[in-house]
């Protein structure tokens, strides 16, 4: 039995970490078609922007710790299930046709980016580490090039941040750099609170839709009051040459412009399959998680995480579906793997049932939320909650142990405030070596190749 998994974000990796578990030896052979090589934690990605949280902590080696699997790094870019063959095309850019038995796709979703001129050009999104290392960097770089500059319009660009999306990865991302950008004051007298603009833009009449409506306007106060500016009932309607326009009528100049504005379907399996997908591109899938619905299931797939629509079973509300999270998605690949050998030996699938934990986000260093129904804890308590939840479910218990050794020394000595932006452009000090004015040139200010060659991981990420 030949079983190929698609995609090795959370829902992909527990399915064959789980897998390798269960199945007995002989019983299948499992492959992981993934171009990164590594699942990337995003609950911690917010707090990666914001230096708690070192890079590569937040990110767990496949080949480690799937021993038996067979790892292909590549994208897959189609599926013919009926003649049981994908399409891959490897790093290296060769392409291959793997044939299967059993096929789970775990591809998950891709940031929903509008047609919004300059929104290309400028944002970057918050899929991956790479973007939020560079999020980090720019803003630490902005801090260095503005404490040389007087106060007036060029200041107030460099310092200016714009976060669009008011859902959780949105908000706690402003958070926690609002929370970075005020600390850094401390290491930068030349610049003063009032130099800072942070706008967090949302196109529905609140935030956090997760929350109830209570908590979701004690957030936006929270944030107002710690000198940010939301903006809820407006959408961005240009961002050219980092002018932001918004549909109120206001506008001004970003230095960093976050794009977190939702899902959208994974193209490859919205266009490039032959397997059943809704209105939105997501494949049908039933409650035991195999593609297709009760009367027309699709023998030998699978499906789980953001790129299907799986019944929430749990909701009350008719036609609910499980909400796009790591919460589910972590489960959904444990039960996916327990379904799928128990399909193998002949036996019961079960469906699909989680019912919330409750919903807890970070606002920034020792500021946060936690709703479960209707018990609402915020401040302190909040935060610690979040971190203790997010150290438990991230896996591997050298992930863990990691972290919290970070969150120690941060207690300890404070954030690293060191920005690598040179990163971008790793040969460009050895190429100017003994130039000077090269050597200067290759450092870069914030508008040059440097500073805005973040904008170039945009298209360069594949989405959990």
């Amino acid at each position: 039995m030949r079983i190929l998994i698609i995609g090795g974000g959370y829902a992909g990796f527990y399915t064959a970490w789980r897998l390798e578990k269960r199945l007995r030896p002989g019983e299948a052979e499992v492959t992981v078609v993934d171009p990164r090589g590594y699942m990337t934690y995003q609950p911690f990605l917010p707090e990666v922007t914001a230096g708690s949280v070192e890079a590569r902590h937040v990110i767990v080696s496949l080949r480690s710790h799937l021993r038996t699997t067979r790892m292909i790094a590549g994208h897959a870019t189609a599926v013919d299930h009926a003649h049981r063959t994908a399409t891959v095309r490897t790093n290296a850019g060769s392409m291959l046709s793997i044939g299967y038995d059993m096929l789970v796709i775990t591809a998950g979703a891709v940031t929903r980016r509008l047609p919004i001129p300059g929104v290309a050009e400028e944002a970057i999104g918050l899929k991956q580490v790479e973007e939020a290392v560079a999020i980090r960097d720019r803003l630490l770089a902005a801090f260095d090039e503005a404490a040389a500059l007087p106060p007036g319009p060029e200041r107030t660009r460099l310092l200016t941040v714009t976060v669009v999306g008011g859902g959780f990865t949105g908000v706690e991302t402003f958070g926690e750099l609002l929370s970075l950008a005020t600390s850094l004051l401390r290491s930068y007298p030349e610049i003063t609170f009032p130099d800072l603009s942070f706008h967090l833009v949302e196109a529905q009449a609140r935030i956090l839709p997760e929350v109830t409506d209570g908590p979701g306007r004690w957030v936006v106060r929270h944030l107002e009051q710690r000198g940010a500016q939301v903006h809820t009932e407006a959408r961005v309607t240009s961002a050219r040459g980092g002018r932001i326009e918004l549909s109120t009528g206001e506008a001004f100049d970003t230095n960093l412009l976050i794009w977190s504005a939702g899902n959208g379907s994974n193209p490859v399996i919205a266009q490039h399959t032959d397997l059943p997908v809704d209105d939105r591109g997501l494949l049908r899938v039933r409650a035991d998680l195999r593609v297709g619905t009760d009367e027309t299931p699709v023998p030998d797939a699978w499906a789980a995480g953001d790129n299907a629509a799986v019944p929430d079973l749990a909701s009350t509300a008719p036609g609910a579906l499980t909400v796009p999270n790591a919460q589910h998605a972590v489960r959904q690949g444990k039960h996916l793997a327990a379904n799928v050998v128990a399909h193998l030996r002949g036996k019961t699938v079960r469906p699909y049932v989680h019912h919330s934990l409750g919903t807890v986000a970070t606002l920034g260093m020792g500021k946060g939320i936690f709703q479960y129904r209707r018990l609402v804890i915020r401040g302190p308590l909040a935060w610690l909650m979040h971190r203790g939840y997010h150290v438990l479910a991230i896996p591997t218990w050298e992930r863990k142990l990691r972290v919290l050794l970070v969150w120690i020394s941060a207690v300890l000595f404070g954030r690293d405030i060191v920005a690598l932006p040179g990163v971008e452009r790793p040969r460009a000090a050895f190429l100017a070596a003994g130039d000077p004015d090269l050597i200067q040139s290759s450092r870069g200010p914030i508008g040059s190749e440097t500073g805005t060659g973040a904008r170039e991981l945009i298209g360069a990420g594949h989405a959990r």
